[in-house]
């Protein structure tokens, strides 16, 4: 994979903080210092997109939602009436800057300064490039792409962001959580030593499931179920667990040279969950041979668990999503407690920190890059788990397999279709090896 060889993509304290001042130089991009307004298009109407403009729209910044775009106009209409019933004198959406249809997010990029990018992940990486080109700066959530080839459009298009001086956010929000920014900080400074062993977890009930419609067409059904087919979500170790990846990723301060577990379908059995798995299990192998245990699961009626926690050679850490982070010795003195009293929300404070950026004319982030690379490590851990096979880092960037549709339509085929019961096929390690994975 081009530009994608092994390397630390941490390099200071100061830059894992997710906020790293890379160029204080006046941007070149659609947006410079001194403009009255800044215009923001939303790529993506649903309740992400729609909470993230909110979070945009509560930063503080001289913001306007200039421009709508979605795949389906009931979601558009749906957004647009919440953000306008809000944020009355900040919301400038007229009929002709809503944009609906696959080719949507094209029209709405125009006419921004910013652009929120909220869709499903699969499209992700086409609207991130087609930003760059147009020379906007970003807020894409998480995760970046759902295969192979999406990572690399995704670290091409970031390079270019650079070149362009165009600020790029990724909503892997920890990043700008104080509690993870402190203690993170504190662990790359030596207070416990060199990091040998974690685990991190996302383990909850799962999510929602729109019933299907006689009216619907095949991509239709897929497009409103997108968590439950893997060219929209990824599986939910890519699209949920990618935070608590991507904390490990961050502790450790590279990536994994290889990957290992299991998963399979054990309670979420029926049709309408597609062919994703509700259980997975990885070992994630750095290049210092330190092993971080990875658990992430949709079982319904059990005990949830979302939080990190790790082992080093002189302590201990334990962080968590809820404000948490207490760093101790192996002779269980407390190095460091966290106090999250007043600390700032990350949603908003992820957006407050672009626009403040963005405002002032500087060049300050460049998150594609890890979000790739975390997107990426869930990628691999979907892979070794769908297979049963220990896959290595570096063979998996030699993978072509798109899972996308060749063709983008509503009367398209989706490259998975359920059989004639309904039912979609699932990866079923050591016997399918025709699926996309």
């Amino acid at each position: 994979m081009e530009n994608l060889e092994r390397r630390d993509f941490i390099k200071t304290s100061a830059m894992v903080a997710g906020g790293a001042m890379l160029s204080s130089l006046p941007l070149s991009g659609a947006y410079a210092a001194g403009s009255d307004v800044i215009k923001v298009a939303l790529v993506g109407c649903g309740g992400r997109g729609t909470g993230a403009t909110f979070d945009a729209l509560s930063s503080g910044a001289n913001i306007k939602v200039v421009a709508l775009a979605d795949a389906f106009k009931d979601n558009l209409d749906s957004t647009y009436n919440t953000l306008k019933e809000k944020w009355q004198d900040k919301i400038d959406v007229s009929d002709n800057h809503k944009f609906v249809g696959f080719d949507a997010y094209k029209e709405a990029i125009k006419l921004a300064d910013v652009v929120i990018l909220a869709t499903p992940p699969g499209f992700r990486p086409t609207h991130f490039e087609e930003a760059i080109r147009q020379g906007k700066h970003v807020f894409m959530e998480k995760p970046v792409a759902v295969d192979i080839p999406g990572v690399q459009q995704v670290i091409r298009a970031a390079a270019e962001a650079k070149r362009k001086k165009l600020n790029v956010v990724v909503g892997l929000q920890r990043r700008y959580q104080t509690n993870y920014r402190e203690a993170i900080k504190r662990i790359h400074d030596g207070a416990i030593g060199d990091i040998t062993s974690g685990q991190v977890y996302w383990n909850s009930g799962g999510v929602w499931v729109r019933p299907r419609k006689p009216e619907q067409s095949e991509m239709e059904y897929q497009m409103r179920n997108w968590y439950y087919f893997n060219w929209l979500c990824g599986d939910h170790i890519v699209e949920q667990h990618v935070h608590n990846i991507d904390i490990a990723n961050w502790v450790k301060g590279s990536y994994p040279v290889s990957i290992q577990g299991t998963g399979s379908r054990a309670h979420r059995t029926g049709k309408e969950y597609g062919e994703i798995y509700d259980n997975f299990a990885l070992e994630l192998t750095y290049a210092d041979n330190s092993v971080v245990y990875s658990q992430c699961r949709h079982f319904e009626g059990i005990q949830n668990r979302v939080d990190e926690q790790f082992q080093a050679t002189k302590g201990r850490v334990y962080l968590s999503a809820g404000g948490q982070a207490v760093l101790y010795d192996w002779k269980g003195k407390e190095i460091y407690r966290h106090d999250a009293k007043g600390n700032p929300n990350p949603y908003q404070q992820e957006h407050r920190e672009l626009f403040e950026a963005i405002t002032k004319g500087e060049y300050k982030f460049d998150n594609a890059e890890y979000g790739a690379y975390s997107t990426l490590t869930g990628i691999i851990g979907r892979i070794a788990c769908y297979t049963g096979k220990v896959i290595k880092w570096d063979e998996a960037l030699k993978s072509m397999i798109k899972l996308g549709p060749d063709v983008l339509a509503w009367d398209a085929k989706p490259k998975l279709l359920p059989d004639t019961e309904g039912f979609y096929a699932v990866a079923n390690p050591g016997q399918n090896t025709n699926l996309y994975i």
